[in-house]
């Protein structure tokens, strides 16, 4: 993902609900209880971690039995040192005690409870892009050392590609077009880090290396379930079986149960998690709801590249807070403007309008002779049934046609509805190109040019373009 481009806005839960979700995780839920069951005789080696002899009561105290029993108390400790719910008092005696942090779970504010589980999000994260237990044995020398170079492990890369499945799966959830709150194959998520774009039909080479990601993917995603970041289907244990007495990694996916491949979807906690994560690494990540104290300037703006749908959510909010007639006002003196972004910005005006009541009409009326709202104004009176608007003339006409279009271009590049409003326009006015390149509109020359791109009559295509050269000498361009 580029950092440059704004992600998709998302929905997030009410910080008091996710809070109580961060709460109930089985990790962090198992770290206050370590962190509260720590005492004068609780000991810790050098690097902080429960010494093995302590492992078997923290386990029992934790209710956890069988052979991973110790592996998750000592996680869960790891996870209640990092965090800040245990504190160690004598590095040199190895003691602890309960940190400050602890409070803040029973009487800290949802944003308090948040921020601690980013905490323990970030040493699961890490743990993750460390090796398995098998290939750290592997590696190791006589002398009890681990030997890197026999690991073929980039700890760096190996956290790059895991930060980079999750913004994909961060993606999915926000676009529009995506799941939603669904979940997604854990083979199409592997794809998507490593089958290029523009291939047709994938090597055996790169099936070979998708399945060798579901593989690391599988591990990954056992270990962010319990923090609360994903809800997951493991890939199942027969089908690995299989593939082991294959000796090879799972591949031909059946398209028929797909899910038997893992399934995996963020959860409301884990889209609050990785939007935190986007923004810290300078990302820019809307969440639906933020502009809704702000200005119209920034309202306008910020639901300039939003998909439909969120953008009225957003708009909604932020009508929700003000009285109708001021909000009109405010949104149409926020739409002027000769600049770029001017068009797009009063094509988000209209939309916003369309869901203002009667008592605006005031507002659009005072506009009526403004060059740049005076279209708008007459579309929302007419179309709200007002009587004795006036017609507007010709040139306001074809204004408010550039005008439009050049939104419709900002908002959706050369899209099939766009093409239909082309075709459309060049149908209705036989004259039209003959009269639109006189538009003084600081986009009638792009519009133009678009127009000659996205037309399919090549006689058509070659008139807009002669317009848009015409619009372009008279701009001094």
């Amino acid at each position: 993902m580029s950092d440059s481009a704004p992600l998709p806005p998302v929905r997030l839960h009410p910080e008091a609900e996710l809070a109580r979700d961060a709460l109930s995780t089985p990790l962090l839920s198992r770290a206050a209880r370590l962190a509260r069951w720590a005492g004068p005789d609780t000991r810790i080696d050098a690097g902080g971690g429960l010494v093995d002899e302590q492992l078997p009561a923290a386990a029992e105290e934790l209710g956890l039995s069988g052979d991973d029993a110790a592996a998750y108390a000592a996680e869960a400790w790891r996870v209640a040192v990092d965090t800040g719910l245990v504190e160690i008092a004598d590095e040199e005696e190895g003691t602890v005690e309960a940190g400050a942090e602890l409070a803040l779970l029973t009487g800290g504010a949802p944003h308090d409870v948040l921020a601690l589980w980013l905490e323990a999000l970030e040493t699961v994260l890490a743990d993750a892009s460390v090796p398995d237990l098998d290939d750290l044995v592997d590696a190791m020398d006589e002398g009890g050392e681990v030997d890197l170079s026999r690991l073929d492990w980039d700890p760096e890369a190996e956290a790059e590609f895991l930060d980079g499945v999750l913004g994909n799966l961060y993606l999915l959830t926000a676009s529009e077009d995506g799941p939603g709150d669904g979940p997604v194959p854990l083979p199409a998520l592997a794809a998507s880090m490593i089958v290029p774009s523009d291939m047709g039909e994938p090597t055996n080479d790169v099936l070979e290396q998708v399945s060798d990601a579901m593989m690391r993917l599988d591990d990954q995603f056992r270990l962010l379930d319990p923090v609360g970041l994903v809800e997951y289907q493991p890939v199942d244990e027969a089908l690995m079986a299989e593939a082991e007495a294959a000796e090879e990694p799972p591949g031909g996916i059946d398209d028929t149960d797909v899910s038997r491949y893992g399934m995996v979807r963020l959860t409301p906690l884990g889209l609050y998690g990785m939007r935190a994560r986007l923004l810290e690494a300078g990302f820019e990540a809307p969440a639906v709801g933020d502009l809704a104290d702000k200005g119209a300037d920034a309202l306008l703006d910020g639901t300039a590249t939003f998909p439909q749908a969120a953008a009225q959510t957003e708009t909604e909010q932020w009508l929700a807070r003000r009285e109708s007639l001021a909000a009109a006002r405010e949104l149409l003196a926020a739409a002027r403007g000769a600049d770029a972004g001017a068009p797009l910005r009063r094509l988000r005006c209209q939309q916003a309008l369309s869901l203002v009541g009667p008592e605006a009409e005031p507002a659009l009326r005072e506009v009526l002779d403004d060059p740049e709202l005076g279209g708008l104004a007459r579309v929302w009176l007419t179309e709200a049934g007002f009587p004795e608007v006036p017609a507007p003339s010709q040139d306001l006409v074809f204004w408010l046609t550039v005008d439009t279009v050049a939104a419709q271009l900002a908002a959706e590049g050369n899209s099939d509805e766009l093409r239909a409003l082309v075709e459309g326009l060049a149908a209705q006015h036989s004259g039209f190109f003959a009269a639109a390149w006189r538009v003084e509109h600081p986009a009638t020359a792009d519009v133009l040019e678009a127009m000659g791109r996205l037309h399919p009559d090549k006689k058509v295509a070659k008139e807009a373009r002669k317009a848009a050269f015409k619009a372009r000498s008279q701009q001094g361009g």
